[in-house]
């Protein structure tokens, strides 16, 4: 286990479990984002629970090296997924904060398959 992630690994699950439960209770600035991507309402409770498993995993991923990476990779697919969402629809302005949460998960996955 390296430091590096463990670090990594808090900051992502925090930043997880802050988006899912902007979903989960329909911020409205959430609910602006993903209105421009194109994401359906009924969406949002299964991509929170997706986010929640994500940090779990993350988190798990500490003790657990290959859940770390498999939760680590599931995030970046998740993100990679978003930031596609986002410019399919055009949503330029809106890619930023998937593209951060993208890059982050990306270097847990780098920083926990390094570690093994």
């Amino acid at each position: 286990m390296s430091v590096a992630y463990v670090a990594l690994a808090i900051l992502l699950s925090v930043m997880l479990l802050g988006s899912a439960q902007g979903k989960l209770t329909k911020n409205e600035k959430v609910v602006q984002g993903l209105s421009a991507a194109n994401v359906p309402l009924n969406w949002y409770p299964p991509l929170a629970t997706i986010e929640i498993i994500g940090a779990a995993g993350l988190l798990i991923g500490i003790f657990i090296g290959p859940l770390g990476v498999a939760a680590a990779a599931g995030v970046t697919l998740y993100f990679v997924g978003a930031v596609i969402a986002h410019l399919r629809a055009g949503d330029t302005s809106g890619v930023a904060a998937p593209a951060t949460i993208l890059l982050i998960a990306v270097a847990t996955l780098v920083v926990r398959i390094l570690s093994l």
